[in-house]
């Protein structure tokens, strides 16, 4: 970058934000992050960190923290609920290197955001600003924060999350709707489950109304779970809501004795409500973008939503340095129109999952469990159009 570098703010301090400010930074813009929590933590528990997502993460520098805290799991497998009986095996590592030149990952989420905050100056980070509201300047886009601080940056960044302030002042107030499913989320240290003799591979078990699925972190010694149900209401969003081990083992009455032990073997519960918005038309306006939950939050059940979080902040750079500093709008609506049919096919992919997942036992499932049988369609081979996908590429090619 030959001009003065653009002022760039980030709202919102979590993986898809954070990744975001580490690939502009070293694309030489002048990024500051501003983050609404005191201090940065993220909540939750596990994460399947694809190679389209470990691609971009390595690229930034940061694949040796990821090789020394993440798993890579041997492997995929989807089991019945009930007696454990497999539908569909796919090998995970080290088929992905083979194919792709990084390895599916497993990684808890506290563990990912420290080592993407790693790439980035804490000076940077501005913790304690709540965002209350923002204005086009027409040259660039004024932002203000609950404490009285007012910035004005060449371009702003929505990374605020599903409840985004920034995703309000640019399209109106809507709020999210409930999804119709729980998890049941827990951590578990491996010792508590060595009778197990479980594989370090991902499986995931499907049954009526529900699934659970669980797979190794923080290097090998937690066993992260979580387990879905269905449900007609819910009134609570919060990740930390706490739910007593007792009340996940009665979600989940009746399923394998491995899923139930799992469930015992936690010291803590949490349960999440999964909620939803529509596919937004739009993410730009002026230079205002947004990027992650702000405008694509997605069911878990493709296990792409961080994943899709960490391209936008590959592509979101990547545009921006082919645009350079003439047109920063227009480099903004070149991301949106890059992004938006991957990630709305992902959305409509991740719906689908919720009711393939969730068959009652019957003809619908039988067909299911039959089509399973027959294909690889979950293994890395088949799945080309997705890991294969360079989001750092300014004009990335999707594959078909």
């Amino acid at each position: 970058m030959t001009s003065a570098p653009l002022k760039i703010a980030v709202i919102g301090a979590g993986i898809g934000g954070l990744t975001a400010a580490v690939a502009l930074r070293q694309a030489g813009f002048e990024v500051t992050v501003y983050e609404q929590a005191p201090e940065l933590t993220e909540v939750g528990g596990g994460i399947n960190l694809a190679p389209n997502a470990a691609r971009v993460l390595y690229r930034l520098g940061l694949g040796e923290a990821l090789d020394r805290e993440a798993v890579r799991p041997v492997g995929t497998h989807q089991r019945r609920w009930e007696d454990g009986r497999t539908l569909q095996r796919a090998p995970l590592n080290p088929r992905c290197e083979e194919l792709y030149g990084v390895p599916h990952l497993t990684v808890h989420r506290a563990d990912l955001l420290s080592i993407i905050a790693s790439g980035f100056p804490t000076e940077r980070i501005h913790l304690g600003h709540r965002l209350v509201g923002l204005a086009d300047k027409g040259h660039g886009t004024e932002a203000w924060f609950e404490n009285g601080v007012r910035v004005t940056v060449d371009i702003l960044v929505g990374a605020d999350g599903i409840h985004s302030t920034v995703r309000s002042a640019l399209l109106g107030e809507e709020a999210p709707s409930f999804a119709g499913c729980v998890a049941y989320r827990g951590l578990v240290p491996a010792q508590h489950i060595v009778d197990l003799g479980l594989e370090t591979d991902t499986q995931a078990w499907l049954g009526p109304g529900g699934h659970f699925v669980h797979y190794f972190v923080s290097r090998g010694r937690v066993l992260n779970f979580v387990g879905w149900t269905e449900h007609d209401t819910w009134s609570r969003e919060d990740w930390t809501d706490r739910a007593t081990i007792a009340r996940a083992l009665a979600a989940f009455e009746g399923w394998h004795p491995q899923v139930r032990q799992i469930i015992a073997a936690a010291e803590t519960c949490f349960v999440w409500a999964l909620f939803d918005r529509e596919p937004l038309p739009c993410w730009s306006v002026g230079r205002t973008s947004l990027l992650g939950d702000a405008c694509h939050p997605m069911y878990p059940f493709m296990a792409q939503g961080a994943a899709q979080a960490i391209e936008d902040g590959a592509t979101l750079a990547a545009c921006l340095v082919a645009g350079g500093t003439e047109n920063p709008a227009e480099a903004l609506r070149r991301y949106e129109r890059l992004r938006l049919p991957r990630v709305t096919r992902l959305q409509d992919m991740s719906r689908a999952n919720k009711i393939r997942f969730h068959l009652p036992d019957g003809p619908a499932q039988e067909a299911r469990d039959a089509e399973w049988a027959r294909a690889s369609d979950r293994s890395p081979d088949a799945l080309y159009w997705l890991y294969g996908f360079d989001a750092g590429a300014a004009e990335p090619i999707a594959t078909t």
